[in-house]
């Protein structure tokens, strides 16, 4: 059977609200963007548990047609600075390519703030609840938070790239010291080794 893009959505929705008994009674609303609002936070809160094959086949098929809808960013779509270099700003969800670097924190599973506006939040939706538990295995084989400046690379799932490498940047409070610059150093060298 199949289904439509606003099917879909309602399907992931009800599934997501009855998977938590605390969100019985959770009532749906009819507007669209306010559907898509309330996925997004059910997908960003919800812990890296199994979940059916019938959910990940209707997540997969809502969250690819949702990319082709907001547009693919392809490298032939760009023009270089110089040679082989390129400045992009964009949707990041968007752009096809090997890999994307994703600013993640240290339990490397994602931002569970719903709807919040940073990259990680942004990268864990449109990717699929894939990414949350192939991060939380990985963590779970470390046995320990990740460290600043590392970085460690999962598939990427719904997205048009293939890879995401997810470093753990340096948080800055007031001036930028000289260990803030040596972790963010460290960010990109970790990220070139995985690479």
């Amino acid at each position: 059977m199949s289904m439509t893009q606003r099917e879909r959505r309602l399907w992931l929705i009800f599934w997501l609200l009855r998977e938590r008994p605390e969100y019985a009674g959770m009532e749906v609303p009819g507007d669209e963007e306010e559907q898509k609002s309330l996925l997004r936070a059910l997908l960003n809160v919800r812990m890296p548990e199994p979940v059916t094959d019938e959910f990940i086949a209707i997540q997969d098929a809502y969250l690819q047609e949702e990319t082709r809808r907001k547009g693919v960013t392809r490298l032939d779509d760009l023009v270089p600075v110089q040679e082989d270099i390129y400045i992009w700003k964009g949707d990041i969800t968007t752009l096809e390519c090997d890999a994307i670097v994703n600013a993640a924190n240290s339990q490397m599973l994602g931002c569970f703030y719903p709807c919040h506006g940073c990259i990680d939040n942004a990268i864990h939706t449109f990717a699929g609840v894939q990414l949350r538990a192939e991060c939380a295995h990985i963590m779970e084989k470390q046995g320990h938070q990740e460290e600043t400046g590392k970085a460690k690379l999962t598939r990427a799932y719904n997205l048009p790239c293939k890879y995401i490498f997810h470093t753990v940047g340096p948080v800055v409070y007031g001036d930028v010291s000289a260990q803030n610059r040596k972790d963010l150093e460290s960010c990109y060298l970790s990220c070139l080794d995985e690479a």
